[in-house]
């Protein structure tokens, strides 16, 4: 994919916020502090377009990302991260659950987990619930060049049983670059889809 041009559109809270053009979308969510931000930056070759932060759980609406005027990249925020109050973190849940059960345009979602430790039990139950959805899901493994080599198929086994799933699991180094051809390849083939009018992308 060649990005020829990325730019933040809008943070929204609230549906009536939400772009209305029906472009295709691809939805980012994960564990806070798992590498979102470094991964959107790194996918559209921008040093600082999505914000990261040395602070946890930083993003706190919903991140509209519009890419060659053709399709949008969402940020949604960071689930799991205590120091924000039960009821914050209750009304994070409201939002992203109303975003992925009532986003038409969404035709996959990316939920990113740390390849180095087990998911957690948010990322165990939120990944059930996305399974339940009628869109397409994908695992992203970040931070792949913090395991060896020969770790990666085990650390991948383990992901999978803890997560009980099927779906495809991208180890990815946003760092290094590394995964970054494979995960564009998943997502054209997507937008090739919607494009053509397919309804199974």
């Amino acid at each position: 994919m060649i990005v020829r041009g990325a730019e933040f559109e809008i943070s929204a809270v609230r549906p009536q916020q939400w772009p209305d053009d029906g472009l295709p979308e691809f939805a980012f969510l994960g564990r806070s502090n798992v590498g979102k931000s470094t991964l959107l930056n790194r996918l559209l070759n921008r040093k600082a377009l999505a914000r990261v932060s040395a602070q946890p759980g930083k993003t706190r609406q919903i991140n509209f990302f519009r890419i060659n005027d053709a399709f949008r990249f969402v940020d949604l925020p960071g689930y799991g991260y205590a120091a924000v109050s039960k009821r914050e973190r209750e009304q994070f849940a409201k939002m992203i659950d109303r975003y992925l059960l009532e986003r038409e345009p969404l035709v996959r979602i990316l939920q990113l987990v740390d390849i180095r430790h087990l998911p957690s039990k948010d990322d165990v139950a939120i990944h059930a619930g996305l399974l339940e959805l009628d869109v397409p899901v994908t695992v992203v493994a970040t931070k792949l060049d913090k395991v060896g080599k020969s770790q990666i198929p085990k650390q991948v086994r383990d992901i999978r049983d803890a997560l009980q799933t099927r779906v495809e699991i991208y180890p990815i180094s946003a760092e290094k670059r590394l995964g970054l051809d494979e995960l564009w390849t998943l997502l054209e083939s997507d937008l090739d889809r919607a494009q053509s009018g397919g309804t199974d992308c």
